[in-house]
């Protein structure tokens, strides 16, 4: 089965964080309050790639080239 990643999500979806990127990527993303087995929401695409996913009440901005890298489930 060929796995899903966050650069594919649709504007208005609950996606569920399967894996992370590994190594200081994985980290900043921890520490932002991304972790694996999360549970966000879609919330806009923007012109280049880049994704807004939000988690509670929080938005965060994630660039084309990390989305490639998280795999969502």
């Amino acid at each position: 089965m060929n796995k899903k990643t966050l650069d594919k999500a649709k504007k208005g979806t609950y996606l569920t964080i399967s894996t992370l990127p590994s190594g200081l990527v994985k980290i900043q993303l921890i520490r932002l309050g991304i972790s694996e087995g999360d549970i966000v929401f879609c919330l806009e695409r923007l012109p280049g790639g880049t994704i807004i996913i939000q988690k509670n009440r929080q938005e965060i901005a994630i660039g084309y080239d990390l989305a490639k890298q998280i795999f969502i489930g």
